[in-house]
């Protein structure tokens, strides 16, 4: 089946299995930030954003896409690289494995709630594991770069 979306802003053609998953479809095409972990939606690592939303790449069927716009963290690179620096400096970078689903998380809230509370953080990420599990330095890192106390 051949699927037509637009990716960071780039319209592509994409001839795709009627079984194939977002996440696999976009590394095959050498969008590699987006990483698998669980293909079970439970570790976020694959976190892309389908028509500025985030979802979990990894349990979306590669045709869901068709006509939609997809983005991926190297669409939002100047973003995702203070939100990166401000992780870097809170020491919440950690091993980096989950950073790109991690970070379009973060920037997909920032988008979607102003000023939200550490329960609202809380409740967003849900979903995004870091097996690091440093999760307070990360912590820190989304209330500076949201600028919440």
């Amino acid at each position: 089946m051949q699927i037509e979306v637009t990716v960071n802003g780039k319209p592509a053609v994409w001839e795709v299995d009627n079984d194939a998953m977002l996440a696999e479809t976009l590394r095959t095409h050498g969008f590699l930030s987006v990483r698998k972990g669980c293909d079970t939606s439970c570790c976020g690592l694959c976190t892309v954003w389908l028509d500025g939303k985030p979802v979990l790449s990894c349990t979306v069927l590669s045709f869901r896409a068709q006509g939609r716009q997809i983005t991926t963290i190297e669409g939002l690179q100047p973003q995702a690289e203070e939100f990166a620096r401000i992780l870097a400096a809170e020491g919440a970078e950690q091993c980096g494995y989950c950073s790109p689903g991690f970070i379009m998380t973060v920037l997909a809230l920032k988008q979607e709630i102003s000023n939200p509370s550490e329960a609202d953080i809380i409740h967003y990420l849900t979903g995004n594991l870091c097996r690091c599990t440093g999760y307070l330095g990360q912590m820190r890192a989304i209330k500076k770069y949201l600028g919440v106390a």
